[in-house]
């Protein structure tokens, strides 16, 4: 049985894209600036290390599944909640009480091309994604197995997890 967990993490590419994300040393960074609860709970409690990612560019003229990625380090306390000079700021939260969580991801690769929302919507197996739903503004949110496999399937990749 396989023992990893899918996640779908969005991000707008002016702030944090992918090429970002494979420029960085060992193409790993924090996921950070999560100020959804929903959300946070799937950071804090559910993602773990070996878990597969989607990386989602949203905000765009064409928001899309841009690459993969794979999560590196385990829900810890976001430090950019406790740091007025940080844009995700959050003068409520307390670092011995932390409200905020994030985890580290690795980059894996660029999908050959972005699987759009036109395309995921006409997919029979991608068009029930959450992030296709009306009202979902979940940054980070789970995806099936199935949903990971087609991806790979779509742009003829071999799963990067193994």
């Amino acid at each position: 049985m396989n023992q990893h967990r899918y996640w779908l993490m969005k991000s707008e590419p002016d702030c944090f894209s992918i090429d970002d994300l494979k420029a960085m040393p060992d193409g790993i960074e924090h996921w950070d600036g999560v100020r959804n609860y929903q959300a946070r709970n799937l950071l804090r409690d559910e993602i773990k290390p070996g878990d597969g990612v989607l990386f989602y560019h949203s905000n765009t003229a064409e928001p899309s599944i841009v690459g993969l990625a794979r999560v590196v380090r385990e829900g810890y306390p976001d430090h950019t909640a406790f740091d007025p000079e940080e844009k995700h700021f959050d003068p409520k939260s307390d670092p011995d009480r932390p409200r905020w969580f994030m985890v580290d991801v690795q980059y894996l690769c660029h999908l050959p091309f972005s699987l759009t929302r036109d395309f995921l919507r006409q997919h029979p197996v991608l068009s029930g994604m959450g992030v296709l739903r009306k009202g979902n503004r979940l940054s980070v949110q789970p995806v099936t197995e199935q949903e990971w496999r087609a991806v790979l399937e779509t742009a003829g990749i071999t799963d990067p997890l193994g």
